[in-house]
């Protein structure tokens, strides 16, 4: 098998057949194995796979299990030489995954890549970043940016040229292909994750390991940005934000730099409270 693609799932019924329409018009001579992972969805979900897309491996779970274990739910079963994690709301081109599978296939330094994310106006959507520094997600808890926006530069790599492949620290998890090799040395997402920071988490042992994370301008995907945390409740997607920050820098990072960072919370939580009481508009950063 050359490739396994895993889409976890939630409450995404109608953006998910578009997701599964476009991987089975894809391209290329390759064979391809496609697992959906839906997580307690209750919108007929997993009813639609299983009638519409029987071909396709269907995992359902009774409740949201969250990215990381429904992830590694499906990488556990996957046979591909190459393991494609693809969030449910993007949509690949005809020749996304056999360029993907050609390239990784040619740069063999590539454990894990991503390819050019481009957003439903056609746009790049830059998504190749540093590892979180304490400095740059401080300003993020305390909505800094929303002002002086600069002080993410160097943590969302303002220049970087998205019209070159080049090893990077972390790409977005929404298109993150992984070489079998990889995971055989690495093992699966850390599941103390339950949503966001497990891309960069995995990106980081990959670092640790001493192998590569890439980018690649040779394929295209569109990405409905922001459309999974748009459907969680309100102060839900905060929430696993805070949580998943947190237990990164508390892996990865000095026991002060965690502790600081903690204490920051209540006061970025209360800045969000009294902007929103005097009717300042959020803004999305970081």
């Amino acid at each position: 098998m050359d490739l396994s693609i895993i889409i976890p799932s939630w409450n995404a019924k109608n953006i998910l057949r578009e997701n599964l329409e476009a991987i089975f018009k894809s391209r290329g001579n390759f064979t391809c194995e496609v697992f959906v992972v839906d997580n307690g969805s209750f919108d007929a979900s997993a009813e639609m796979v299983r009638d519409e897309f029987p071909v396709v491996n269907l995992i359902t779970n009774k409740k949201n299990l969250g990215f990381a274990r429904a992830n590694n739910q499906a990488i556990r079963k996957a046979e591909g030489d190459f393991i494609l994690l693809l969030n449910q709301d993007m949509r690949v081109r005809p020749d996304t995954l056999i360029n993907m599978l050609k390239w990784m296939r040619e740069n063999k330094r590539a454990a894990v890549a991503s390819c050019r994310l481009v957003n439903s106006e056609g746009n790049i959507l830059p998504h190749v970043r540093r590892f979180p520094a304490l400095r740059d997600q401080l300003a993020i808890v305390l909505k800094l940016p929303q002002f002086f926006p600069a002080l993410l530069n160097n943590y969302i790599l303002k220049d970087f040229d998205y019209e070159r492949a080049a090893p990077v620290d972390s790409i977005r998890g929404s298109f993150f292909m992984i070489r079998r090799e990889t995971i055989e040395k690495i093992g699966l997402l850390d599941e103390r994750y339950f949503f966001w920071f497990e891309e960069v988490d995995y990106c980081r042992q990959v670092k640790k390991s001493g192998l590569e994370v890439w980018y690649t301008p040779v394929a295209a995907c569109l990405d409905y940005a922001g459309y999974s945390a748009g459907k969680l409740p309100r102060g839900q997607s905060q929430k696993y934000m805070r949580d998943s920050q947190l237990k990164y820098f508390r892996k990865w990072h000095r026991a002060w730099e965690y502790w600081l960072l903690r204490l920051t919370w209540p006061l970025g939580l209360f800045l969000v409270w009294a902007g929103e009481r005097a009717g300042f508009k959020r803004k999305k950063v970081g």
